[in-house]
């Protein structure tokens, strides 16, 4: 069963930074695609970030392009996000996803239970 877990949200003012971690402590990802969404009340879910399974090929948002940061050590079976400069706007639950890519664009099929990322102005 999968178990993705994220952790490192929280609350931070604007121009901060925090760093998104996730993993799932009883298999092992290394060979396929993540990524990060995220969700407000009432809306959809957002495309974040995604990178292949080696990290080498990444794709962003443009809402945060240049921002945030994409990543992965299959060593330790972890995906993480490095947001900095953070704005008001990116406020949302961040959700991480073992998925695929299809027609370049990135699609979740296991998701973990969402973190909260609070951006003060």
């Amino acid at each position: 069963q999968v178990n993705l877990v994220e952790s490192g949200g929280g609350l931070v003012q604007a121009g901060g930074s925090l760093r998104l971690s996730c993993t799932d402590p009883g298999r092992n990802f290394s060979n396929y695609a993540m990524g990060w969404f995220r969700q407000t009340p009432g809306n959809d879910r957002e495309f974040v970030a995604a990178c292949n399974w080696s990290g080498e090929n990444r794709y962003y948002a443009d809402s945060v392009k240049g921002r945030f940061t994409i990543s992965r050590d299959n060593a330790k079976n972890t995906l993480y996000l490095q947001m900095n400069t953070l704005k008001p706007e990116d406020t949302s639950i961040y959700y991480c996803a073992v998925g695929n890519f299809y027609n370049g664009r990135f699609q979740g099929g296991y998701w973990g239970q969402g973190t909260q990322v609070t951006v003060s102005s």
